[in-house]
């Protein structure tokens, strides 16, 4: 679970990323998921856009993401999600703390 602190954090480290896949018609499919397994694994931070005929409503796309990927949501902004997801091999941000 992040903190605050830690959240807003990542919230500043995403803001250049681009966003590396979409939530679309198919909605959160099980290769959605490995896609995002994976990249959560060698980048931690990723970015998802949730497109209008995805059918789902953006926070709850984000949530069903962020807790089949078991990644912590870090942001809803728009139709627009942050994923964080410490990586086992490929460690890069070191969170604040406290």
């Amino acid at each position: 679970m992040l903190t605050s602190k830690q959240r807003a954090y990542l919230r500043s480290l995403a803001v250049d990323l681009p966003e590396i896949t979409q939530v679309g018609k198919g909605g959160i499919t099980d290769n959605l998921i490995a896609g995002l397994s994976e990249a959560l694994e060698k980048r931690e931070l990723i970015k998802i856009r949730t497109l209008p005929n995805s059918g789902l409503e953006y926070r709850a796309a984000a949530e069903e993401a962020a807790q089949k990927c078991g990644a912590d949501l870090v942001a809803v902004i728009g139709h627009v999600f942050v994923l964080y997801r410490e990586s086992e091999k490929h460690k890069k941000i070191i969170l604040p703390t406290k």
